[in-house]
C-alpha cells in the first residue's frame, strides 16, 4: 500500500526505501543495533542521497553509530543534485566523505559508476564493521538519468553536455566490457543472464497487470497488528509501590523474560532517569540492554523504530515529553505507517514512554500534555495510566504489543501517593477502561493526573447529593467506547476532564463520539474541562490557575443540574 517509494521485503533483509529524506539513516542505525544485540555478524547498508547529508539526522546517526561502534555502512549516492539545486550550492564541504573524520570513522569518495571500485570500497567497510571496528562512510559519485520528481512541469537544471558525459560512464556497459575482456566465454553467459532478467521482469509486469485491484476492505486491517489478549488480575493484593517504581518493575520483569527487550534514552542508565523510573536497571542488565544515548531525539527514536522492524522490542524513554516534537517524523511517518505501507504484513513493536504534563514548575517547554497529537494518528497506540497498578499492567501490555505505543506518564504521578501493585507480572488489555468510582447522576471521564482530582471532586459532590461516576479510559487509542456509552446511558450527563488544552483536546473526540452514538441518552450538554488556552507559566500560582482544579470540576458538574 506504500507505492514505489516504500518498497521493502523483510524476508530479503530489505527494510525499504523511504519517502522522507534521510530517514534510512536512523532506521539503519536501529537495524544495526538489533544485529549487535542478537549477536549476529550481519552488517547494515544505509543508502541516502547527497541532499540528505545536510539533514541533522545525518550527523546524529553517524555520531550514534560511531559511539556504539555499530555494524553499519553509510553509502551516499552523490548525484550532484538534491532535487533541482546543485550540490555545490548547498553543501559547505567539497565532498561528503570529508565529514567522516568528525565522527571518528573512515570516509572515502569513489566513482559510483565503477562497479569494481564500489565492490572494493564496500567490501572493506563491511569487513571493518564485522570486526567490530564500527561504521564507515562511502560517498559514491554518480548521476541520475531522470529528474528527481516525476512531475513533468519541473525544469531540469542539468546541461545536455553533462548528461552526455555521464551517460557515457553508464556502469553496466563499463562492467560488461571489463568482464568480457577478462573472462573467456563471458559474452554468451552475460547474454543468458540478461535474457533471464528480461523474462523475470516481463513476468512480474504480467502478474501485476493480471492481479485483482486491492480492495478498500484491506485498508483498516493493514494499520494495526492484532492486540495481544490479556486477562486482568482479579486480586490485586496489598503490596504498594510508587508510580515510578511500578513503571520500573514492569520494565525489569519484561527485560528478564524477553531477551528482545532493551531500553534506551537520555540518562536512563547511570542516572536511572530524571524521575528514577529506570533506577537499578543498568546494574542488573548492563550497558548493552540499558543504553544511555546522546541528546539526539530524532535519531535514537528512529533507531528504536529500526530495531523494532528488525525484530527487537525497544523501550525508548523521552526525558521530557515536550521533546517528542523532535521525534515526530520517526513516530508519525515511520513507526505509525510502516506496517500499512507494507500491506499489513509486518510489525513495529516499539514503546516510547516518558513524563508529560505540568504541576512541577517546569514552564512552557517542559509541561505540555500532547496526547491528542498521537491519538490523531492511525497506527499509533496511546496509553495514559493514572495509578501505579495501571502503569505496571499497561506498560507490560505495551511492551508485548506488536504496534508502536506512546506511553504517557504524568510527572505529578511520579510524586504522588503509592498504590497497590501485584508483584507477579500481569498485563491489562489495551483499550479497556475502568470505572474508578460508580455513580448514578453524572459521568466524569478523566485520565492520568486528573483521575485523582475527579475522584476528590466526586467525594465533595456526594455531600451535595450528586452521585458522580468516575471513568478512566486508561487507553486513548484504542478507546473503550462501549464502556463510555454504557456509563453515559446510566447517568445521562457527561463531564470530560483532561490537563491538555480544552481547544482541540482529546475530550472533544470523546464528546463527538458520545453525541454521534448516544445523543438521545443525554439530559444536558456535555461539558469539557481543560487547561486554559495558554502555554504553561513558570509561576506556581499561575500554573495552578491554568491546570484544571477540583473546584473547576465541581463547578462543571453542578452546571448540568
Amino acid at each position: 500500500l506504500g507505492g514505489s517509494m516504500h518498497i521493502a521485503d523483510l524476508e530479503l533483509s530489505t527494510l525499504g526505501a523511504n519517502g522522507v529524506v534521510g530517514a534510512s539513516m536512523p532506521l539503519g542505525v536501529g537495524a544495526a543495533l538489533a544485529n549487535r544485540l542478537k549477536g549476529t555478524d550481519r552488517v547494515v547498508m544505509s543508502f541516502f542521497g547527497d541532499g540528505a547529508s545536510n539533514q541533522g539526522i545525518f550527523h546524529e546517526s553517524l555520531n550514534l553509530a560511531s559511539v556504539w561502534k555499530l555494524p553499519i555502512v553509510f553509502l551516499c549516492e552523490n548525484n550532484h543534485y538534491a532535487l533541482n539545486t546543485a550540490f555545490h550550492k548547498t553543501t559547505a564541504v567539497k565532498q561528503i566523505a570529508d565529514r567522516a573524520v568528525a565522527y571518528s570513522m573512515p570516509g572515502v569518495t569513489i566513482d559510483g559508476n565503477d562497479a569494481l571500485a564500489v565492490y572494493q570500497a564496500i567490501g572493506e567497510a563491511v569487513a571493518r564493521a564485522r570486526k567490530g571496528d564500527g561504521p564507515s562512510l562511502v560517498e559514491a559519485m554518480t548521476w541520475r538519468w531522470g529528474g528527481h520528481s516525476m512531475r513533468a512541469n519541473l525544469i531540469d537544471p542539468r546541461t545536455q553536455k553533462e548528461m552526455e558525459n555521464w551517460r557515457a560512464r553508464d556502469p553496466l556497459p563499463r562492467l560488461k566490457k571489463h568482464i568480457v575482456s577478462t573472462h573467456k566465454g563471458a559474452a554468451a553467459r552475460l547474454k543468458t543472464i540478461e535474457q533471464a532478467a528480461v523474462t523475470e521482469l516481463e513476468s512480474a509486469v504480467t502478474f501485476a497487470k493480471e492481479s485483482a485491484e486491492t480492495q478498500a476492505a484491506l485498508l483498516e486491517s493493514a494499520v494495526y497488528a492484532p492486540h495481544t489478549a490479556h486477562v486482568e488480575p482479579t486480586e490485586r493484593g496489598t503490596r504498594e509501590l510508587s508510580f515510578a517504581a511500578a513503571i520500573g518493575e514492569a520494565m525489569r520483569q519484561e527485560l528478564e523474560q524477553d531477551p528482545s527487550v532493551f531500553l534506551m534514552g537520555e540518562d536512563v542508565g547511570l542516572t536511572g532517569g530524571i524521575f528514577k523510573a529506570t533506577e537499578g536497571l543498568l546494574d542488573q542488565f548492563g550497558p548493552e540492554r540499558v543504553r544511555d544515548t546522546p541528546i539526539s531525539e530524532a535519531t535514537f527514536c528512529g533507531a528504536g523504530v529500526g530495531a523494532a522492524i528488525a525484530g527487537m522490542r525497544p523501550i525508548v524513554e523521552v526525558q521530557i515529553f515536550d521533546f517528542v516534537t523532535l521525534m515526530m517524523d520517526m513516530l508519525v511517518n515511520q513507526a505509525a505507517k510502516f506496517r500499512f505501507m507494507l500491506g499489513g504484513k509486518n510489525t513495529v513493536p516499539l514503546v516510547v514512554r516518558g513524563p508529560q504534563g505540568g504541576g512541577v514548575r517546569l514552564a512552557a517547554q517542559h509541561s505540555q500534555s500532547l496526547e491528542a497529537w498521537f491519538a490523531h494518528v492511525p497506527g499509533l497506540v496511546v496509553v495514559a495510566p493514572s495509578t501505579p497498578y495501571d502503569a505496571k499492567g499497561l506498560l507490560i501490555a505495551a511492551i508485548r504489543d506488536d504496534n508502536p505505543v506512546i506511553f504517557l506518564e504524568h510527572k505529578m504521578l511520579y510524586l504522588g501517593v503509592t498504590g497497590v501493585v501485584p508483584e507477579a507480572p500481569y498485563a491489562i488489555p489495551l483499550g479497556k477502561a475502568e470505572i474508578k468510582r460508580p455513580g448514578r447522576d453524572v459521568t466524569i471521564i478523566a485520565y492520568q493526573n486528573m483521575v485523582a482530582r475527579a475522584l476528590s471532586a466526586a467525594v465533595e459532590l456526594e455531600k451535595d447529593g450528586i452521585s458522580a461516576e468516575v471513568l478512566d479510559p486508561r487507553t486513548l487509542r484504542p478507546l473503550d467506547e462501549e464502556a463510555i456509552l454504557e456509563s453515559v446511558g446510566r447517568t445521562h450527563r457527561l463531564v470530560i476532564v483532561h490537563e491538555a488544552w480544552k481547544r482541540g483536546g482529546f475530550g472533544a473526540e470523546i464528546a463527538a463520539m458520545v453525541v454521534e452514538k448516544a445523543f438521545d441518552q443525554l439530559d444536558a450538554p456535555i461539558v469539557r474541562v481543560g487547561s486554559l488556552d495558554v502555554p504553561m507559566p513558570f509561576n506556581d500560582e499561575l500554573e495552578r490557575a491554568v491546570i484544571p482544579s477540583q473546584q473547576r470540576i465541581i463547578s462543571a458538574v453542578k452546571s448540568l443540574f
